[in-house]
């Protein structure tokens, strides 16, 4: 598995329940430029639009050898199956939850595949918690490799 971009934002915002894989739809110089590690997923963000789910506002740098013009932040399509769309969907109907982008990877058969999670937004406080569980595990860590 050879990662490409990580959203290291998404677990520090949301509070994750549920992980997804999914395909992207690219073209063959967008697929070309994540090779050389060209993209990021920093910002964007997943909507759902006429039964499907887009990836929005991802870049993916221009192909410097390639002559295909596009758009380095074009909405991509992912693919999951109907099932997984149905559950997801069920989810952000009910209110509260989102879809969240986690990381871009290429997988062992060489595949282009986005992670996401399914989750609720964290508020202010759950903020704090988190930054202090965080400090609390890296002293612990080094409390123990002291000794």
């Amino acid at each position: 598995m050879k990662k490409i971009a990580d959203n290291s934002r998404s677990s520090y915002d949301y509070l994750i329940s549920e992980k997804v894989e999914a395909g992207l739809v690219l073209t063959g110089a967008e697929v070309k430029s994540l090779r050389i590690n060209t993209g990021s997923i920093r910002s964007s963000y997943i909507i759902e639009r006429d039964g499907e789910l887009w990836l929005s506002n991802s870049y993916i740098k221009k192909y410097s050898n390639s002559n295909i013009n596009y758009d380095p932040n074009r909405n991509r399509k992912l693919l999951i199956s109907k099932k997984q769309l149905n559950k997801i969907s069920g989810l952000i109907k009910q209110g509260g939850f989102s879809i969240v982008p986690i990381s871009l990877y290429f997988n062992d058969n060489g595949l282009a595949k986005l992670q996401f999670g399914i989750g609720k937004g964290k508020k202010k406080y759950d903020k704090r918690q988190s930054i202090k569980e965080k400090d609390w595990n890296l002293k612990k860590r080094r409390l123990l490799k002291d000794n």
